[in-house]
């Protein structure tokens, strides 16, 4: 049996958060919990300066550290500088969301005396407090699951709704930028990228026909979202809608993405990190699904679709596909489209 964390009465309390922008959004119902169950406590959480913006303005965590991997943390030299820099700090727990050897092995360095988490990944000597992955916990929503792990811990679990807070600095960017580019109709944000492979990606030539029906059918603002990576897909959807949309591929960082989602009245988007911000922020989204599972990571809002395709193969959680994408293939705009128009006709 686990041994519980939750009458330890830290004063200081470590938070390794997860690497990937949705992944550290579906966290934010157990920071949250963290919370609720140690008021008084000075919470902290680690996170790669890209996952940063998710917790920023979070009022359950009273500061962000950043783990410099690229830079100042980087190789065995930089994990043991981290290490040293958590310990002068003096945290009594260290609660690792995260699954990998490395969070647990970090803390361990720092000499944290109290490290809880999963058992995953060969680090169960490294934890004081671990939890084993039952079948309870295998095959359920992620933000279940990192539930499940507090839960396992002792604490009272807070609600399961997902929590994301933008600064009042990035609303008022959002809002100046919107002022100038808005036209009488909705305005539908398109996510096309997707980090992990092809396989995620519904084709970018379906996304620029989806945004020329939303501008002539719906009169939409259509912004394309996005990173650097992303600026091929945008520059296929603007030709295909006679450069009537808002491309920010690449021209903002995350928090002004957020801000500039939060007012979108749609949102149509891949299996990604800017999926879970929709849902986070309770903006009406379309998500499309190929390789990956909708069970685990699907978004996790009542004011969402998911437009996926049921093959044998699927999900199969590969990056690349050996079939010509088919799953990905056989959804249609129109399909996508009529989701679009469901969840406006909704809100209304």
């Amino acid at each position: 049996m686990t041994k519980s964390i939750k009458n330890l009465h830290p004063e200081r309390i470590l938070i390794r958060s997860t690497n990937w922008i949705g992944d550290a959004i579906m966290t934010t119902p157990a920071v949250r919990t963290i919370r609720q169950n140690f008021p008084q406590a000075h919470i902290a959480i680690l996170v790669h300066p890209w996952v940063a913006d998710v917790f920023s303005a979070s009022p359950h965590v009273d500061e962000t550290i950043l783990y410099k991997k690229k830079s100042d943390h980087k190789g065995l030299g930089g994990m043991w500088r981290l290490s040293r820099e958590l310990s002068r700090k003096a945290f009594d727990i260290a609660i690792l969301l995260q699954n990998a050897f490395e969070a647990a092995l970090i803390t361990y360095l720092a000499q944290i005396p109290v490290r809880a988490g999963f058992n995953r990944d060969g680090r169960g000597l490294l934890l004081t407090h671990s939890v084993s992955i039952g079948k309870g916990l295998r095959k359920i929503h992620q933000v279940h699951y990192y539930q499940g792990l507090l839960k396992n811990l002792g604490l009272i679990c807070g609600p399961d709704e997902l929590f994301l807070e933008i600064s009042e600095g990035n609303r008022e960017w959002a809002s100046d930028l919107l002022r100038q580019r808005r036209s009488v109709g909705p305005l539908i944000g398109l996510n096309p990228g997707a980090a992990y492979g092809p396989a995620k990606r519904w084709p970018a030539e379906k996304y620029g026909d989806l945004a020329s029906r939303l501008v002539r059918e719906l009169d939409a603002t259509v912004i394309v979202f996005g990173t650097q990576a992303d600026q091929k897909a945008a520059e296929i959807i603007r030709q295909r809608t006679s450069g009537s949309i808002v491309d920010l591929c690449g021209k903002t960082d995350l928090g002004q993405a957020l801000a500039v989602i939060k007012e979108c009245r749609c949102f149509v988007t891949n299996d990604s990190g800017l999926m879970h911000v929709a849902a986070a922020l309770q903006t009406p989204l379309v998500a499309i699904f190929g390789s990956t599972d909708h069970i685990a990571t699907g978004p996790f809002s009542k004011n969402s679709a998911v437009v996926r395709k049921e093959l044998s193969c699927s999900p199969c959680l590969k990056p690349d596909c050996r079939k010509d994408f088919e799953c990905m293939m056989q959804i249609g705009v129109d399909e996508v489209f009529a989701n679009v128009g469901t969840l406006l006709n909704t809100r209304e």
